[in-house]
């Protein structure tokens, strides 16, 4: 959400519309935010993991849900497989937050998450879909592994 926040704030900055997305997974995975932006008519968007995979989508996407399915399959589960990949907003214009100074509060923002977690989102697969995906196979699950930084032992992340 951090980073989500902090992209949208910079985009807006440079006078491009601060939007994000909302990606839902399943209740055992983590949903994730993105910050999507438009280029020449196509739509990319900013996001950080520490994981390999959930990152960075070059603007070449013709609408967001197209560009939300780009990161269905990597959304999974690392114990198992499992697909995770459920809903997504559409696109949340932060604009609609400035009367509460969003990007420079000294307070907490947690309205804008609250507010993620109200609005109507997007199914993304039917009962059949989901009872027929295959899980990531083993090669895909290392892949996932991959991290930028990792745990420090001696200290309590």
């Amino acid at each position: 959400m951090e980073g989500a926040l902090l992209a949208a704030a910079i985009l807006y900055y440079h006078n491009q519309e601060p939007l994000i997305l909302d990606l839902e997974a399943t209740p055992e995975d983590f949903d994730h935010v993105i910050t999507l932006f438009k280029q020449h008519g196509y739509w990319g968007a900013i996001g950080k993991t520490n994981h390999a995979v959930l990152r960075y989508r070059e603007p070449v996407y013709k609408t967001p849900r197209e560009l939300v399915m780009s990161f269905f399959h990597e959304y999974f589960l690392n114990s198992n497989g499992k697909k995770t990949l459920r809903t997504f907003s559409n696109p949340v214009n932060l604009k609609r937050f400035d009367k509460f100074n969003w990007i420079s509060s000294e307070e907490q923002v947690w309205f804008i998450p609250d507010y993620l977690t109200k609005i109507p989102h997007n199914k993304i697969l039917n009962r059949k879909q989901i009872m027929s995906l295959r899980p990531a196979d083993k090669i895909e699950i290392e892949a996932g592994l991959l991290t930028e930084y990792k745990k420090d032992k001696n200290k309590n992340i």
